[in-house]
């Protein structure tokens, strides 16, 4: 079994091996192009976008920096923003809905290590061989959600549809649909509803009437 099959199946793998170096090598380059661009040259930067992640919906677009490591690993729906200095960790699945609004420096991540220090460093197989080895757990997030900045997705994790995380919350844990959630570690605070609707705000109208379905 090659070794990015290892990573979907949920086993160990080499996150050194010369396959995945490879792959994360041509991500990273990519990063760096799409980060030395100007923030006018969409056209370039959309491009880009294309060739780093495995699928990118229309409309979608981030402001650089952004820092990818497989890119081939994630999928991102139609109308993604992604605001500065986004991070994804993509040894295991990313899959994103559309619509999701990240705000500054979220970070979502897949890779787990062994919590022992010696079993960190390196496991020994059978016949004698040390190796440095991982694991990861894919990440899900559905469609219409917001994440405030300083967000932590860690691995394993699906936060459902219709789903606000809070600024600086660490998501450790699944988050279900329709929920505001916030913290470390992350806990629904509780379900969105007509309240939460900016018709209520009229003091934010200023000179506009807007109409509310």
């Amino acid at each position: 079994m090659r070794e990015e099959e290892k990573i979907f199946a949920g086993q160990f793998y080499n996150p050194g091996h010369p396959d995945l170096t490879a792959m994360k090598l041509r991500c990273h380059n990519l990063c760096h192009d799409f980060n030395n661009t100007y923030e006018n040259e969409r056209e370039k930067r959309a491009a880009l976008l294309k060739e780093i992640f495995a699928e990118i919906g229309e409309g979608s677009s981030a402001n650089g920096p952004i820092t990818i490591h497989y890119g081939c690993h994630t999928t991102m729906g139609k109308n993604v923003f992604c605001n500065f200095n986004l991070t994804i960790q993509d040894d295991g699945k990313v899959t994103i809905g559309d619509r999701v609004n990240f705000g500054p420096n979220v970070t979502i991540v897949t890779p787990q290590h062994p919590l022992l220090p010696d079993e960190r460093s390196f496991l020994k197989t059978k016949d004698g061989r040390t190796l440095r080895l991982c694991y990861a757990e894919p990440v899900t997030i559905g469609n219409d959600c917001w994440f405030g900045a300083n967000v932590v997705v860690c691995p394993g994790v699906t936060i459902g549809n219709n789903c606000v995380i809070g600024a600086g919350s660490v998501v450790t844990k699944d988050i279900p649909d329709n929920s505001i959630a916030v913290g470390n570690p992350c806990r629904v605070l509780r379900t969105l509803s007509d309240a939460d609707s900016m018709r209520h705000r009229p003091e934010l109208f200023g000179d506009e009437e807007f109409v509310f379905d």
